[in-house]
């Protein structure tokens, strides 16, 4: 009988693979737990020692079911895809998989049947098999419930910005997304008319739902242009009503990434007003944004107005 430890494959073991290098099926569970192995669902275990994540569960859950491919929000977490209200809580997992089969769910585990999943929908990322950055976003955008969770997500894939702390190129093209939703799928319709909103200069989450409610009150200012401060230094803001010289900032480190990175946009507040196109500075909150936005556009039409 071989070593369990060398027949486990990215710190998983499934059962079958120890019945099959001889191992009696009723002797290794009680084996594994006393070698401090853990159990992640039914027929695979984790290594003595390894953090039961949702990485390590969908590996195994590909391991046990190889037509299992990571999809939605899943997907998303791979890919670095912010997606509004944030990641999925952690022992929540999305796949989909061809037929024969159903959409089913449970245990945390959402399976979602579909036709329409080729070769060129897939990809592999970080070792686990999952749908391409376009499809990423057509199949979230596609199941929207609203048209901030449809908008966050197309921005955060067309951006050139840090997610997660980590600065990356923009994921897909928006003539890529486009192609995605030509396709007349349940939902497709209505997503078609949120990607026409995305706008790939956002900068968060935050700032995207901001540009959302300031276009329902007739509010149109440029979404990140790049300015000059008073030391030639380039600086964007994250909205600029050019004709009034007013710039909004949406300040909160929860959706820029870290107290830090929320140090330094409050540090651009004074940098800002060195800028000759910039008169008047307004910021507001995350909280203000998502909890209270009639207010914040009530604010900005004050403004404007003097």
């Amino acid at each position: 009988m071989y070593e369990l430890a060398i027949l486990a494959r990215g710190g998983v073991l499934l059962t079958v693979w120890a019945v099959a290098a001889g191992w009696p099926p009723g002797r290794l569970a009680g084996r594994l737990r006393r070698d401090g192995w853990q159990r992640i669902c039914r027929g695979a275990w984790a290594a003595p020692g390894r953090e039961v994540d949702w990485r390590l569960r969908a590996t195994a859950l590909q391991l046990l079911r190889p037509e299992l491919v990571c999809s939605h929000g899943t997907a998303a977490r791979l890919h670095r895809i912010e997606v509004l209200g944030g990641d999925p809580a952690p022992e929540h997992l999305d796949f989909t998989a061809p037929p024969p089969g159903r959409s089913a769910r449970g245990d945390g585990i959402r399976i979602h049947a579909t036709l329409f999943l080729a070769d060129g929908d897939r990809s592999l990322r970080r070792g686990l098999r999952t749908t391409t950055p376009a499809r990423t976003v057509g199949d979230l955008i596609r199941a929207s419930a609203t048209r901030e969770e449809a908008v966050v997500v197309a921005d955060s894939a067309l951006a050139r910005r840090a997610v997660a702390g980590v600065r990356r190129e923009a994921l897909v093209r928006y003539e890529e997304l486009a192609a995605e939703l030509a396709a007349p799928r349940r939902g497709a319709a209505r997503a078609r008319t949120w990607l026409r909103l995305a706008e790939p200069a956002s900068g968060s989450p935050a700032e995207t739902v901001a540009r959302l409610r300031m276009g329902d009150a007739d509010l149109t200012p440029e979404c990140q242009p790049t300015l000059r401060t008073g030391d030639g230094r380039p600086l964007r803001p994250d909205f600029l009503f050019r004709a009034a010289g007013l710039a909004v900032e949406v300040e909160g480190y929860a959706f820029h990434g870290t107290r830090r990175a929320h140090e330094r946009d409050v540090a651009r507040f004074n940098a800002l007003q060195s800028c000759p196109e910039v008169h008047r500075v307004l910021r507001f909150t995350a909280r203000e944004v998502f909890h209270r936005p009639d207010r914040m556009t009530a604010t900005i039409r004050a403004a404007l107005s003097l």
